[in-house]
This record gives C-alpha cells, structure tokens and sequence, in this order.
C-alpha cells in the first residue's frame, strides 16, 4: 500500500469521529484542515473523493466542491461561458483572465456554493474543496477559505491541496509563490 493511500485511508477515518465534526483539539479555531499531496498523484486523489462522497456507510454528510466546476457554473450564470474561445481570439488572453477575475470573484465562488441544492447546513455535513489546482489561477484557496469562513462558520472544511502547507503559507503545486493563510491545519 502507498503512502499516500495510507494517508487517505486514514483520513477517511478521521472525517468520522466525533473530535473532528465538532472541531476539538483545535484551540477554539476555525474547523479548515488542509490535506497536502504531491500534484502528481492528483488522479489518485480524485478517485479517493468520487469514492468517498459516494460511500452511504460514513457517519457525515460530505459536500463536495471541485472548484473548476463551480467556476464553469459562474461562467454559465454569466452566460459567457460559450463566448470565452472567440472573446480571447479577439480581444487576447490578457483581457479575457481579467474579465475572468472580475466575474469570478471569492464572493462568488461562495454565493454559488451555497446555492446547491445539497449545500451544508447541518451538523455532520463536512465541505470537501477538490479542482484548485484546476481552478487556478481564477481563486486562490487563501482567499476563497477567508470567504466560506463566515458563511460556513460550523461546517468542517477540508481542501485536497496539490502542494504543501506549512502552517502557514500554502503553495500551490509545491512551485509557485507562497500565499499567507495561518487559520488552517494540516491533517494526516
């Protein structure tokens, strides 16, 4: 069995218990873990959230959010997600990412989040974040944590992070620039 493996094995596990639910153990801070794998094994991953969010047997209620999803849904709202090709053939990759940017704000990504049908509100619901490297670089996960914080503000967060966190920066794909986040706690 691979290490990584182990560690979702292990994971799968802790999501269950009561300590992590309720956030105990983790000084009266927010309830946001960050797990931390080598971009490289991002299908691995991915496998382990389909199966899990499907797994009737567990003692919570997962909601998963893969961010490029939820990013293409905004697109959609828009209404521009099918002019986006022609838009950057006439009017070039830098305009295009700034009206990207500007439509997919962290206000956004919440308010979308929060408008599924299946969006937590309950005890024993946890938020799964999967897609940030996939959404990057339309949100960074240090600014859209600081978003759901308030709106999500008695749900477990967990982010499938592609890179490191070293409590205190976040990396994306352990090679891009370091972003501050300090709320966050690494899990397994």
């Amino acid at each position: 069995m691979s290490e990584l493996q182990e560690r979702l094995d292990n994971l799968k596990e802790l999501i269950q218990t009561e300590d992590f639910l309720e956030g105990k153990g983790l000084s009266n801070e927010v309830n946001i873990r960050i797990f931390c794998y080598d971009p490289s094994q991002e299908m691995m991953v991915q496998h382990f959230t389909e199966q899990i969010t499907r797994d009737t047997s567990l003692r919570c209620h997962l909601v998963k959010y893969n961010l490029y999803e939820v990013f293409l849904s905004i697109c959609r709202e828009k209404r521009i997600l099918d002019k986006i090709p022609a838009m950057e053939e006439k009017k070039g990759t830098d305009f295009i990412m700034k009206h990207l940017n500007t439509i997919s704000s962290n206000t956004a990504f919440v308010e979308q989040m929060k408008k599924r049908e299946d969006a937590p509100s309950k005890p024993g619901d946890v938020i799964l974040i999967t897609g940030v490297g996939d959404a990057f670089p339309f949100i960074r996960i240090h600014d859209l944590l600081n978003a759901m914080q308030p709106e999500f503000p008695d749900t477990p967060i967990l982010v499938f992070y592609p890179g490191t966190y070293d409590g205190r920066d976040v990396q994306l794909f352990s090679r891009l620039k370091k972003n501050p986040y300090y709320r966050a706690f690494n899990v397994i």
